[in-house]
């Protein structure tokens, strides 16, 4: 039964119509094509508010009259006036930790937008039903702060009362910027917040024709958290690039900038990109909590055997230690805790970074700024002459770098830095393509890592998982190819590959209010570590013997990503299907 036809039954019920008057009105209504409520009203039959209390028993809400009330300033500045006009909906009351939200009608994106205000001041929401003449008395109120929103869209208004605090630095000389009271900035401050509290990596803020959007990268997955009204879009960017610090006026070009704000106690860095698109700015903010610190390499969820190679590779005093990966993949987080480990009175150590992540005490960190001429090559050739005894190197981009790099690693320079490849093997033919001599790579190089970031399931709500056969008969084949070693290291229970699922259980992720649902919680890295030992030295140096993981597995232990990631699975980190969306990435 549709809810006309409920509605009618009411009024039946209610004695208001008869059975032969419901037919001839759902006979005009058809026929028209009309709104059954606006019928009812305009041919007098119910009146506005009678239909509105029908239509609120129907939808299971309690009905409110806000026809002959006014509502304290302070509670419906709950909700900015844009939201209230495009969702017609209003806050009109408080008590305690609940607020109680008039909506003309049941709007999902509205309730979404004022659950999102809601849970940053953790308050519960009590929804009724009110009519549209309720709803324009109400409305009219706003007039009386359309001042302050004029000061938001300029981005110029200063508040009594500090909610997110800008950090002041050396060259920063302007006030503390107070990003809560007035609506725009209200709502970026909420945005932020709700950000660093769900974990998350980026801030997506997206201008579509009609709405703008925002998203939310949390364990590496965008998830959609709030759509706003588009005609606040500009106002909200204007707010975040005045945090950042750059112009307002331009936005034709792209701009990077930083912030630094204190959240819950706790400094958390942004790093702000603006990007101009057909009709408005995108803004992505990539948050860095400085107060976590650099994770250690056990706690990123490195293999016993990568460990002991990648402690192994840190321990040499000369030569090239790189790390592997697209973007995303955790590279520079992996360097970070490898600086910590090297990061001793008795060493000198300098990076080119783009951006800085984490602040190291003790380490030298410079920021590289091409369009000032200050690249990593630039950069490198500068620490070269700051005595150092380790150097981080971003990434390595171009030949030049490339170049660089090997020369510091021969003149007794230990050098750390990134690459774009797939797989650790990939990284030697990618340095051999920017005309790397042969005899210097194999000199040179010292270890290589090739990692990805799966996400780890919730503790909470994972459930043992049954995987079809093709499945299993992978995972067997896999675990025959690892060296026993391993095997034996990281399995302990498993006698013979064949026998593996009934020493081990293989989970998959469900979802609970710990994970919001996702049925994951963080990451874990999954790598794989070649050394470069005398054997494999000697095929890059031939040119003429084929370099492939076949023949480093006769060289040494290998595990390769997808069996690290099988091995995870098999320890009831992450799930098989997981593995290979990281791995196929």
């Amino acid at each position: 039964m549709d809810k006309s036809e409920q509605l009618l039954n009411i009024l039946i019920a209610k004695n208001i119509i008869n059975g032969d008057k419901a037919t001839e009105i759902k006979a005009e209504i058809l026929k028209t094509k009309g709104d059954l409520g606006s019928f009812l009203i305009s041919s007098k039959i119910v009146g506005e508010e009678d239909l509105t209390a029908f239509k609120a028993e129907i939808e299971g809400l309690p009905y409110y009259n806000l026809t002959t009330e006014e509502v304290p300033e302070e509670i419906l500045n709950f909700l900015p006036e844009e939201i209230a006009r495009t969702y017609k909906i209003v806050c009109f009351g408080r008590e305690n930790k609940t607020i109680n939200i008039g909506l003309v009608d049941i709007n999902l994106k509205a309730m979404e937008a004022v659950n999102f205000l809601a849970t940053d001041e953790k308050l519960l929401v009590k929804y009724f039903l009110i009519s549209n003449t309720s709803w324009e008395k109400i409305f009219k109120q706003y007039q009386k702060i359309e001042e302050e929103i004029s000061s938001a869209l300029e981005v110029k208004a200063k508040e009594d009362e500090t909610d997110l605090v800008a950090v002041k630095t050396d060259s920063d000389n302007a006030s503390d910027e107070d990003i809560n009271s007035a609506p725009v900035s209200r709502i970026v401050s909420v945005i932020i917040r709700h950000a660093v509290e769900a974990r998350a990596s980026d801030i997506h803020i997206e201008p579509f024709a009609k709405e703008s959007r925002v998203r939310y990268r949390i364990d590496g997955i965008l998830h959609t958290s709030l759509t706003l009204p588009k005609s606040i879009h500009s106002a909200i960017i204007a707010r975040i690039k005045v945090l950042a610090k750059l112009k307002l006026d331009e936005t034709r070009i792209p701009q990077d900038g930083r912030i630094r704000l204190i959240i819950n106690n706790r400094e958390v860095d942004f790093r702000v990109s603006t990007l101009p698109l057909t009709s408005s700015e995108k803004v992505v903010m990539r948050i860095l909590d400085v107060s976590k610190g650099v994770p250690t390499l056990e706690g990123l969820g490195f293999s016993k055997l990568a460990l002991r190679r990648m402690r192994e590779g840190i321990k040499k005093t000369s030569g090239i230690f790189l790390v592997t990966g697209p973007t995303g993949s955790g590279k520079t987080t992996t360097l970070y805790a490898v600086l910590n480990i090297l990061n001793q009175d008795g060493v000198n150590i300098s990076t080119l970074e783009d951006p800085i992540e984490y602040e190291l005490k003790g380490v030298n960190q410079s920021q590289v700024r091409p369009k000032i001429g200050f690249s990593f090559a630039n950069g490198l050739r500068s620490l070269l002459r700051q005595d150092p005894n380790i150097i981080m190197v971003g990434e390595v981009r171009d030949e030049e770098t490339a170049e660089l790099s090997i020369n510091a690693s021969l003149t007794g320079h230990l050098v750390l830095s990134t690459l774009h490849t797939n797989d650790a093997i990939g990284a030697v033919f990618r340095l051999l393509d920017m005309k790397i001599e042969r005899f210097l790579l194999s000199s040179t190089l010292k270890t290589v890592i090739a990692q990805r970031l799966a996400r780890r399931l919730c503790e909470y709500c994972k459930a043992e998982d049954t995987l079809s056969v093709d499945a299993r008969d992978n995972i067997v084949k896999e675990i025959k190819d690892m060296p026993e070693a391993v095997m034996k290291e990281e399995l302990p229970n498993l006698v013979t590959p064949e026998e593996v699922f009934s020493a081990y259980k293989v989970y998959k992720a469900v979802g609970c209010q710990h994970c919001e649902n996702t049925g994951y919680n963080s990451r874990v890295s999954i790598a794989e570590v070649i050394e470069i030992n005398d054997e494999i030295k000697e095929i890059i140096n031939d040119g003429e013997k084929t370099l492939n993981l076949e023949t480093v597995r006769k060289t040494e232990d290998f595990v390769s990503i997808k069996q690290d990631g099988i091995i995870k699975v098999l320890q009831g980190i992450t799930t098989l299907e997981e593995v290979f969306r990281v791995i196929e990435s």
